[in-house]
């Protein structure tokens, strides 16, 4: 029996990475430019509702400081800074009740950011394996089972004995249930209210990682 888990919305919340990452920006620009971090950080925070494309353009615009080189720095600030992020408080009790499983994480992302998260979060000392989907290639991020297959090949199991917990309906089950991979959607973060087809829906829907336990897994894998 393996768990595994995606990391985004499912272990943490997601938003906290974003805003964590403002503030490395925002500091970034007063700084340099002696402008208010809270006046910038409230307006990437405002300027987020209309979603994350172009937003470092937006801000620098709205303060007079756009260029190539400054957009450029607020990106690299934003996926190198060290995250002020934590864990669920239900993942962190999950995770504790799965210490006699092995557990693995695969995540979609920009490499160097997910591993940042993966660190702050204390992940790589909780988990067996933590996989980034992008090291290996965008083409073999979610919904692709690639690195699921990769898991079974180092479990020498099969993809029944295999549960994995994520959070978007998007893409996190469908590439995978057709190779009798088991499913858990929790019901956390951006995605908790979206609706899909029963191809991309999980096999079992839980409100938060509380309800996650051996037992449960047990239950899905067939295992005593």
């Amino acid at each position: 029996m393996i768990a595994v888990f995606d990391l985004d919305d499912t272990l943490y919340e997601e938003l906290t990475f974003v805003r964590s990452g403002f503030k490395a920006v925002a500091g970034y620009i007063s700084d340099r430019y002696n402008i208010s971090a809270g006046h910038t950080l409230s307006y990437m925070m405002q300027r987020l509702e209309k979603g994350r494309e172009q937003i470092f353009d937006d801000m620098l615009t709205e303060f007079g400081l756009l260029s190539k080189t400054n957009v450029r720095k607020c990106v690299s600030l934003y996926r190198g800074h060290k995250p002020d992020i934590s864990l669920y408080r239900e993942a962190a009790d999950c995770l504790d009740r799965l210490a006699c499983v092995p557990v693995y994480i695969v995540t979609d992302g920009h490499k160097i950011v997910q591993k940042n998260k993966l660190l702050a979060l204390g992940l790589y000392e909780r988990v067996k394996f933590c996989f980034v989907t992008y090291q290996y290639g965008i083409k073999y991020s979610k919904p692709s089972p690639y690195c699921f297959h990769k898991i079974c090949a180092k479990e020498k199991t099969t993809p029944d004995k295999v549960v994995y917990v994520g959070d978007n309906p998007r893409k996190d089950f469908v590439g995978i249930k057709p190779y009798g991979f088991k499913t858990i959607r929790v019901l956390t973060g951006q995605y908790r209210e979206v609706q899909m087809g029963k191809e991309y829906e999980a096999h079992l829907k839980v409100s938060s990682l509380a309800e996650v336990n051996l037992e449960l897994l047990r239950q899905f894998t067939g295992e005593h």
